[in-house]
C-alpha cells in the first residue's frame, strides 16, 4: 500500500504571529503537514520565549533560552529570524508570501499595511492567498484599534461572569480560567475557517481575507449559556463547581477529597439514588425529572452531600463505574499524565531539541487512520532555520545569505 501523504503536505503557511492564539492555529497546520515559517524579531522573536520560568532544561539541568510556554505552541515549524521593518527583510516576506497558501497575522489593525503585508496588498501578487488576521477585537467596530489580551477578553465576553464560586460564599466572585481559553479557542476557530477557506479554494482558484477577534470567540463559546440567557431574559450567574442546567452535576466532597458527580439523565439519576439507597427521590415530584431537580437543587444537593461523606473517593468512583454513573477525579497535572487512560493514549512525547538533548511535548489530540500526526521537530530556537529558507525557498546564494543575516 502506497503511503499517503499528510493532510496538509505541500501546503505553505506562513506564520506572522506571536503569543498564543496565532501559534496556537498555526501549531495546529503544522501538525497537520503544512510547512509553517515563523517570522521573528532578531534578537528576541516571540514574545512567550522569554515568559519564564520554567524554561527547558539542558542535558546539564541548566536553563535554555526557550520558556515552556512558547514550547506549548510552537512544533513542526520552521524559525525565520528577519526584521521586516527594513527593506531586504520586508523584501523576503514578500517573496515568501507570493509562495504561500496562507498568511496568518495578529498585529493590531492595519499595522502591516504600512510595509505592504496587508492582505490587499499581497493579494496583488498572489491572488490564492489565504489571508487570516487575529486580533482581539476584530476589523471593525468601536474597539478595533484597542489591543487585546486574553485575560481581557475573559471578563469582558462574559466568561468571568460565570465563572467561579457564587459572590455569597468563601472565594466568590469572579474567576478566570486556569489557561488562557479566549486565546486558544480564537486559535482553533482560526484553524477551522482557515481549512474551510483552503477548501474552497479548489473551486473558486481563489484565497479570501479572514478576519478573527478574541473577543468574537470568547461571546461565541459561551454555548448553553448564551441561550439561557437569550431564551429566559434572566442573566446567568457563577455556580460555583455546579452546572446551570443538570442536577446533580457537580463537585461533591467525600471521606477523604472531593470527586466530580455528572448525573446527565433521568435514568442516571434513578441509578444513582438506588446505588445511595434513596430510591425515595426517585419518586419525589420534587426531584423525578431533570427540569425539577433544576429548580429544586436547593433542597436536593444537601440531602446528597451528606451522603457523599460516607464513602472514599475511590470507593465511591468504582460504585459509580459499576452503576453506569459518569463521575470522575480531579486531577493533578502530574497525576493527568500519570493517569493510563492517558498514557495509553501516548498525550506526552519527547522530541529531539539542539539545546536540550530533548524537549517534552503534549501530543496533538487529532487522531488520523491513515495519515497521523508527524512529529517532525520541537519548536524551534530562534532564527534556527533562517539560512536553510533562505536557500531552499528563495535560492538565495551563501554571499546574499550572510549580508543578509549580518554573517
Amino acid at each position: 500500500m502506497t503511503q499517503r501523504m499528510a493532510p496538509l503536505a505541500n501546503i505553505r503557511v506562513l506564520d506572522l504571529t506571536r503569543v498564543l492564539a496565532g501559534p496556537w492555529c498555526t501549531q495546529n497546520l503544522a501538525d497537520l503537514g503544512a510547512d509553517v515559517i515563523k517570522v521573528e524579531r532578531p534578537g528576541s522573536g516571540d514574545d512567550t520565549r522569554g515568559w519564564g520560568p520554567p524554561y527547558l532544561k539542558d542535558q546539564h539541568g541548566a536553563d535554555t533560552s526557550e520558556a515552556a510556554y512558547y514550547l506549548s505552541a510552537n512544533r513542526n515549524k520552521r524559525s525565520l529570524a528577519l526584521d521586516f521593518t527594513t527593506d531586504a527583510g520586508r523584501e523576503v516576506v514578500l517573496a515568501l508570501a507570493a509562495k504561500a497558501d496562507i498568511v496568518v497575522e495578529n498585529y493590531k489593525v492595519g499595522g502591516l499595511k504600512k510595509y505592504g503585508l496587508d492582505y490587499a496588498s499581497l493579494k496583488q501578487i498572489n491572488p490564492r492567498l489565504i489571508y487570516c488576521s487575529i486580533t482581539g477585537f476584530g476589523q471593525t467596530g468601536p474597539y478595533a484599534t484597542r489591543p487585546g489580551y486574553d485575560y481581557i477578553i475573559q471578563g469582558m465576553g462574559g466568561l468571568m461572569s460565570i465563572t467561579g464560586e457564587h459572590d455569597d460564599l468563601p472565594g466568590g466572585g469572579p474567576q478566570k480560567a486556569g489557561v488562557a481559553v479566549s486565546d486558544l479557542m480564537t486559535g482553533m476557530y482560526a484553524s477551522v475557517a482557515i481549512l474551510a477557506a483552503l477548501n474552497e479554494r479548489h473551486s473558486s482558484g481563489l484565497g479570501q481575507y479572514i478576519d478573527m477577534a478574541l473577543l468574537d470567540c470568547q461571546v461565541a463559546m459561551l454555548a448553553n449559556q448564551n441561550l439561557n440567557y437569550m431564551t429566559s431574559g434572566q442573566v446567568p450567574k457563577r455556580a460555583g463547581n455546579a452546572h446551570q442546567n443538570l442536577v446533580p452535576y457537580q463537585v461533591f466532597e467525600v471521606e477523604d477529597g472531593h470527586l466530580i458527580l455528572a448525573v446527565g439523565n433521568d435514568t442516571q439519576f434513578a441509578s444513582f439514588c438506588r446505588l445511595i439507597n434513596m430510591p425515595e427521590l426517585v419518586d419525589d415530584e420534587r426531584y423525578r425529572k431533570n427540569a425539577g431537580r433544576v429548580v429544586n437543587r436547593d433542597s436536593l444537593i444537601p440531602l446528597l452531600a451528606s451522603v457523599m461523606k460516607t464513602r472514599k473517593r475511590d470507593t465511591w468512583l468504582a460504585d459509580l463505574e459499576a452503576s453506569n454513573i459518569p463521575a470522575g477525579p480531579i486531577n493533578t497535572i502530574d497525576q493527568v499524565y500519570a493517569d493510563p487512560q492517558v498514557i495509553a493514549r501516548q498525550m506526552k512525547l519527547e522530541l529531539p531539541h539542539p539545546a536540550a538533548g530533548t524537549s517534552p511535548m503534549t501530543a496533538s489530540p487529532m487522531r488520523f487512520s491513515d495519515t497521523p500526526i508527524q512529529y517532525r521537530n520541537a519548536p524551534p530556537m530562534l532564527g534556527q532555520h533562517s539560512e536553510d529558507i533562505l536557500r531552499e525557498e528563495l535560492g538565495w546564494s551563501d554571499e546574499q545569505i550572510a549580508t543578509l543575516l549580518g554573517k
